[in-house]
């Protein structure tokens, strides 16, 4: 299938990414990405809240400034209250405001089911497009935020998640990349993604993928929610997990030592989740240092990008 082309596109979709990229001149270029689903919270404001800021995270993982949106829209219009709508949307322009970003338009659908989400466009200087693409040898990985919110989202689904847990997940999911994006942007990153649907082993399998270069993932030192690695062990492990797994596995050799909910949750689909950075070696520990000063305390190294040309990631 033929594309159009443009000689001013930085990242299409030759290279898929988190966005894509578009040079407008010199020193201007836009960010451009879209993402919408389902609900996964029963409160309709914090689902606004939630998929909002998980659209908005493409554009800090390619280390721009976003500015403007347009809501896209599915509702079972006649079927539902319209209240619920817009409580969904207040939600989806409050996490706006809190960004600094501008909605400027949108779309929406009559459909059974419930879907919201944004088409987001940022800027950035054509020089300073992070990719998932440019993994550096040597270089230490920094994941921003805990894993297990798709096992804890299936521990709220069969409603045997305390309201503390799910109150504290929520505001997790909701919490904005935006700080950790601006922290980074002081250091050498090399690469960079957000841990979304395809979970931290998938990104790191996306991150691989013609590198040329291997991971080694520490497993201990992953930030997980506690009480995920507790309902994983239940079995509460989502669909997409499994699917993560049989799609990636071939790049992936885990020790027999790490745990199997550890596992599990290493291949769990987050919503909107941390940003995933590759840092030089040096700098290390001075980003972690300045992530937590700002409050992102799970802030982790969880491991390094080592140059064995296998493109295959070892968990240890």
């Amino acid at each position: 299938m033929a594309f159009p082309s443009d000689d001013n596109v930085i990242i299409g979709l030759n290279r898929a990414d988190d966005a894509g990229v578009y040079q407008i001149s010199e020193d201007l270029a836009l960010i451009q990405t879209v993402d919408f689903f389902t609900p996964i919270v029963d409160d309709p404001y914090w689902f606004g809240q939630i998929a909002a800021a998980n659209a908005l995270s493409d554009v800090y993982a390619m280390g721009g400034t976003p500015k403007t949106a347009m809501n896209i829209v599915a509702f079972p219009a006649g079927e539902m209250d319209l209240a619920i709508l817009r409580q969904i949307i207040q939600g989806g322009i409050d996490k706006l405001k809190e960004a600094g970003v501008v909605l400027i338009g949108g779309h929406s659908i009559k459909d059974k089911q419930i879907k919201y989400g944004l088409s987001v466009t940022g800027i950035i200087h054509p020089d300073r497009v992070l990719s998932k693409k440019n993994l550096r040898p040597g270089d230490r990985l920094v994941l921003t935020k805990p894993l297990g919110t798709g096992v804890i989202n299936t521990a709220i689904k069969a409603a045997i998640a305390p309201e503390q847990l799910a109150q504290k997940v929520t505001f997790l999911m909701a919490a904005l990349n935006r700080e950790a994006a601006r922290i980074m942007a002081g250091f050498d990153i090399s690469a960079c993604t957000d841990v979304t649907g395809s979970g931290l082993l998938g990104h790191l399998a996306e991150m691989v993928d013609g590198s040329g270069a291997s991971l080694k993932i520490e497993s201990g030192r992953v930030p997980v929610i506690a009480q995920a690695l507790e309902f994983a062990s239940m079995g509460l492990i989502p669909m997409g997990a499994y699917k993560n797994k049989e799609f990636h596995e071939k790049r992936i050799a885990i020790t027999k030592t790490v745990p199997r909910n550890l596992q599990d949750l290493l291949f769990d689909p987050q919503t909107s989740g941390g940003l995933l950075i590759s840092v030089r070696a040096d700098q290390t520990t001075g980003l972690l240092a300045a992530l937590k000063a700002a409050g992102i305390e799970d802030a982790a190294q969880i491991g390094e990008i080592i140059d064995l040309k296998e493109e295959k990631i070892w968990v240890v």
